[in-house]
């Protein structure tokens, strides 16, 4: 039999949500048409279409990787991408026998400019508790099984800071465009709970 989730009650915390938002639209502090305009903008037009761009041009432009690595927030902020939750960033590269994994132990600090909204995993407490005292488990558990040499770090996001992963070049992309480059980045990727597959 097929499992319908929109038939599922929602969760406490989405109850909790819905009543809030009805509360300020009641009293005229919040208008809907605009709540709206900004989760469509951090969900489809930003998203992390914003972060695989950045990544798309390291694998393309060796300066600009440099760039990045030396001054993530300059860097990105060339690209256009700025803002709230994204002053101060830092990237970390992934390399043979080196993997990084993000988390914010404290809350969900995240680099909206670049990534969109933290999915919902992200926030919560399982991830960020086991992201540090498990990081091996965890990324087994987005299914990233990595050789046992190969060492994980694991950067803690805060008020002050945000960091973002620059994912491996995948073998076999040496012909394609930085768009088609960026098109295989994912969120995942960019947070070191996913790898980039090589094109088939």
């Amino acid at each position: 039999m097929a499992k319908h989730e929109h038939t599922a009650p929602p969760s406490d915390p989405a109850l909790r949500v819905k009543a809030l938002e009805s509360l300020l639209l009641e009293k005229g502090l919040i208008d809907a048409k605009a709540l709206d305009e900004i989760i469509d903008t951090y969900e489809n037009k930003v998203g992390p279409r914003n972060g695989a761009a950045v990544v798309a041009r390291a694998w393309v432009d060796a300066d600009y990787k440099k760039r990045l690595l030396d001054d993530a927030t300059a860097a990105i902020a060339e690209l256009g991408f700025s803002g709230v939750q994204g002053e101060d960033m830092v990237v970390v590269e992934n390399l043979p026998g080196l993997h990084n994994i993000v988390v914010c132990t404290l809350c969900s600090c995240y680099p909206w400019p670049t990534l969109g909204l933290p999915p919902v995993w992200y926030k919560a407490a399982p991830y960020r508790s086991r992201a540090v005292s498990d990081p091996r488990g965890v990324l087994d558990e987005f299914g990233v099984s990595l050789a046992d040499d190969v060492e994980i770090r694991v950067w803690d996001s805060n008020a002050e800071l945000r960091y973002l992963v620059l994912p491996e070049r995948p073998d076999g992309t040496d012909g394609m465009s930085e768009d088609e480059l960026a098109a295989m980045v994912t969120r995942d990727s960019m947070i070191g709970t996913g790898v980039i597959q090589a094109p088939k």
